[in-house]
């Protein structure tokens, strides 16, 4: 049997562990990477907007479904069903975001391990172990085998022992300290040669870059940095006081995740052309990244060597905070497939981490061997189409199946007279055909 359900403490608690979710591999490391190869700030445009149109309503059906049925998302969605083919469509939605939380947790285990590795780099550096500090530097398939086996390590360890005053106490230390690590940063750049280069490419959109491909990856990164459609925030929301008003928390973890989003941009993309100031090269001859998904291991690394010795201490933090956050995210996504197992197939919770958690490393491990075919490939099925269709699924399980006075009940919880706000006259219409139907465009000017 499953230990009974935790919860947040606080407000504070709950909105620090949302974006602590995010917070890492997602906003610092996606988010400026897709600004950079999308147009700049045309992108960082189309992201906000988007993150608020589409991504908002869909952390709203997340939320409510899961503070309601206080199980994993199989469960959930199964409890709100109202007969034999919307169950079958409970269980499809509910393992497809089983599936791609693994998967995303498959890829993401390996960047942050890069992030270990780098974290390890300036003791090696201070010990005069140069030759270990290149290895943990260069790309290679041990190197990323040993510090993802080191990662995905930590994880299980966390999971095997319990997540909930874990999520919650080092989202609350660890959040603030990593926000203020960023605006010192921000701080240092921007009085860097070619910063400002940078900063006019992220705040002065050029609307001619839209394409129907950067509608598609903005929509993407901003149901990835919400951690939307895979079931994290719908436990999450199972973790949630029934006194808390999800409106208005579902406004302020939007808020929080995109601001740390449109944050870490002001660091990368100006670092960009810093370092390339300094003789990185960062395009290609056709305008394109060189560094593609290890953007942030180019620019960084190039950033901290010029700051001199200060630069090391700089470095050990960043990575320190980086690899703690990036735990954090690791944690909710891992808890997705765990509470299943835990819950459905009744396994102890050590048990269900372990097999769930190594299940997920060899999945890891054949995409370190086939890197160039299978890591971009993974990144594009999981967080630019699997999770909007999860998202659109789960429009559908709040504005279509779910009974709407049962839906009405469940939002009155810490939010008296919601029926009279603009909210209740505004989100049920909108997820329930809004919503799915500017997902669906989206995928349908692509394939055209």
């Amino acid at each position: 049997m499953s230990a009974p359900r935790g919860q947040f403490s606080s407000n504070v608690g709950f909105l620090m562990a949302a974006a602590g979710s995010a917070v890492g591999l997602g906003n610092i490391w996606g988010f400026p990477t897709k600004a950079a190869s999308n147009g700049g700030a045309a992108f960082v445009v189309i992201y906000l907007l988007l993150a608020f149109v589409l991504a908002y309503p869909a952390l709203m059906a997340e939320l409510t479904i899961g503070r309601h049925a206080r199980r994993n998302m199989v469960q959930a969605l199964r409890e709100i069903s109202t007969g034999p083919v919307s169950r079958f469509f409970a269980n499809l939605t509910g393992f497809g975001g089983i599936l791609i939380a693994s998967l995303i947790l498959s890829f993401y285990a390996i960047v942050a391990g890069w992030m270990v590795a780098h974290l390890a780099e300036p003791f090696a550096t201070l010990i005069g172990a140069s030759s270990t500090a290149d290895w943990l530097t260069s790309s290679s398939t041990a190197r990323n085998m040993t510090f993802t086996a080191i990662f995905s390590g930590l994880t299980m360890l966390i999971i095997a022992s319990g997540v909930e005053k874990g999520i919650e106490r080092w989202s609350t230390l660890l959040m603030p300290s990593l926000i203020i690590l960023l605006l010192l940063l921000i701080m240092y750049v921007l009085t860097q040669p070619g910063a400002i280069i940078g900063l006019q490419v992220y705040l002065m959109p050029d609307f001619s870059q839209v394409s129907p491909e950067l509608l598609l990856s903005a929509m993407g990164q901003a149901f990835f940095s919400l951690s939307l459609g895979v079931g994290t925030m719908l436990i999450y929301g199972s973790y949630l006081s029934q006194q808390e008003s999800l409106p208005r928390l579902g406004v302020l973890v939007t808020l929080i995740d995109v601001g740390i989003a449109f944050t870490a941009g002001l660091l990368i993309l100006p670092a960009m052309y810093v370092a390339q100031e300094a003789g990185t090269q960062i395009f290609a001859d056709d305008g394109s990244l060189i560094a593609g998904p290890g953007l942030i291991l180019q620019v960084l690394p190039a950033l901290f060597d010029s700051m001199g010795t200060i630069g090391l201490v700089v470095a050990l933090a960043f990575f320190a905070l980086m690899t703690i956050a990036s735990l954090t995210s690791s944690i909710s996504m891992l808890e997705v497939p765990v509470a299943f197992s835990i819950e459905n197939l009744k396994l102890p919770r050590r048990s269900a981490t372990l097999l769930v958690g190594l299940v997920i490393f060899a999945i890891s491990s054949v995409i370190i061997f086939n890197f160039d075919a299978l890591f971009g490939l993974v990144i594009s099925i999981s967080t630019e189409y699997g999770q909007p269709l999860l998202g659109v699924s789960l429009c559908i399980f709040a504005g279509w199946i779910w009974r709407r006075d049962q839906l009405l009940q469940e939002l009155r919880k810490g939010h008296e007279n919601i029926e009279q706000t603009p909210f209740w006259k505004i989100w049920p219409w909108y997820v329930r055909v809004v919503c799915p139907l500017l997902i669906l465009a989206a995928f349908v000017q692509t394939l055209l």
